[in-house]
């Protein structure tokens, strides 16, 4: 199974980016993985809320195969805990899935059209945190589920 980490907006900030990255790697003795960083479509600042959406949305719809198994991340979304999210990628491991797919809205969120077409609505917590906090709190989530899934020791309970 392949991980991609999609994310609307600008490159990993340098506050994030070593952190992300080192997560990253680790990831990748479990499963192949990338990032994909979605650039903010031309104009945005210009748009409405609504239209920025709609737009952000065109293009992760022409980005999804068919058969991505999409997880969107939005607050209202279900919630985890850091072992049924591993219960979760090995479900999804063990379904067949080719590509999983997680996904970062963009400042306002992500539009409709993308949460109909999403398998599963994710909430990492009912706080709100910014972009590229989710980014770091992601890998390091999906690193630590890869770590009980096998038994290793990086998760205490």
């Amino acid at each position: 199974m392949r991980i991609q980490l999609w994310s609307i907006g600008k490159a990993h900030e340098p506050y994030v980016k070593s952190g992300v990255e080192d997560f990253t790697k680790r990831i990748s003795n479990y499963f192949k993985v990338e990032w994909v960083i979605i650039p903010q479509p031309k104009n945005a600042g210009m748009m409405s809320e609504m239209d920025l959406k709609k737009k952000e949305a065109e293009v992760v719809m022409e980005w999804l195969d068919k058969d991505d198994y999409l997880v969107a991340l939005d607050e209202r979304g279900k919630q985890l805990s850091s072992e049924g999210l591993a219960n979760f990628m090995q479900a999804r491991a063990n379904a067949g899935t080719k590509k999983l797919v997680f996904l970062i809205g963009g400042a306002f969120g992500i539009d409709e059209t993308v949460l109909k077409r999403a398998n599963y609505t994710w909430s990492l917590s009912q706080l709100v945190f910014p972009h590229q906090l989710v980014r770091l709190i992601l890998a390091e989530q999906l690193y630590r589920a890869c770590t009980i899934l096998r038994n290793e020791k990086y998760h205490h309970k």
